[in-house]
């Protein structure tokens, strides 16, 4: 086997005998890189034991032993499949019972729930609070599964009075955010959603391409796209519905809308 070093810091040690030289980072730092994660939060979760080859791993594919958040006993699985959603037997199994059916699909808030929220999703808070009433007591949905290791998702904007969450999704700086893995979690927690009687409305911005008959592909956040997530509301779950929620000075049904090509089609 040959021995690699990375750009990362990981793997063999550099300038050893025999050790191959790559400029990139390793394969683990680049998925952790695509999943929007950290190795010190891999770290926090592996078994103590194997926190110090964890630390110098390169490999998605190695299996650790790995400690549940909420107590249930300890498991094994790769970091690939730790990093892209699975938890251990019995969380997964919870998420499928009684208990969790009943809870299925219904908002609350998560006190101890801690996101990174861009200045742009605040924007879009505040554009949309301007059109509709906004419930801001709720940040997190109950679903039928897990979803990165929890039976709850956390979009963007939670509009209960639709079942609607509206999500924002641009490439970041690094012009890689919401591609490969990530757009396939972005699908795969849009189907959670659905699955428990939600629908997701996405803005696609910066170059980002659609995914789905509910997606509004824009080139930036602007008060029109958000007219036009409202339009997506009405089209969703229909006049009356959108009507009840909307605030006096906002635009009444019937209200011009973007024009076709700006919208994304299945």
């Amino acid at each position: 086997m040959v021995a690699v070093s990375f750009g990362c810091g990981h793997g063999a040690e550099q300038g050893a005998a025999g050790v191959v030289a790559l400029g990139r980072a390793c394969p683990l730092c680049m998925l952790i890189h695509e999943t929007h994660r950290s190795r010190s939060e891999l770290l926090r979760k592996v078994a103590p034991p194997h926190r110090a080859a964890l630390a110098r791993e390169t490999r998605i594919g190695a299996e650790y032993e790995w400690r549940c958040g909420r107590g249930h006993d300890r498991y094994r699985a790769t970091v690939r499949e730790v990093l892209t959603g699975t938890a251990c037997a019995k969380c997964r199994a919870n998420a499928a019972g009684p208990a969790a059916a009943r809870e299925a699909g219904v908002p609350f808030m998560n006190p101890a729930l801690r996101t990174r929220t861009s200045q742009t999703e605040q924007r879009l808070k505040a554009l949309l609070g301007e059109r509709i009433r906004l419930n801001h007591r709720v940040n997190s949905i109950h679903i039928a599964r897990t979803f990165y290791g929890r039976d709850e998702v956390w979009p963007d904007v939670i509009v209960p009075q639709l079942r609607i969450a509206v999500e924002y999704d641009d490439p970041g700086r690094s012009r890689r955010a919401h591609l490969g893995l990530k757009e396939a979690s972005d699908l795969d927690k849009d189907d959670a959603l659905r699955e428990v009687g939600w629908e997701v409305i996405r803005i696609r911005a910066g170059g980002l391409e659609s995914l789905g008959a509910n997606s509004i592909v824009c080139d930036q956040l602007t008060p029109l796209v958000v007219h036009e997530v409202v339009a997506a509301m009405r089209r969703i779950r229909g006049d009356a519905a959108v009507d009840a929620i909307m605030l006096a000075q906002a635009a009444p049904a019937g209200a011009t809308t973007m024009s076709p090509e700006h919208i994304s089609s299945a």
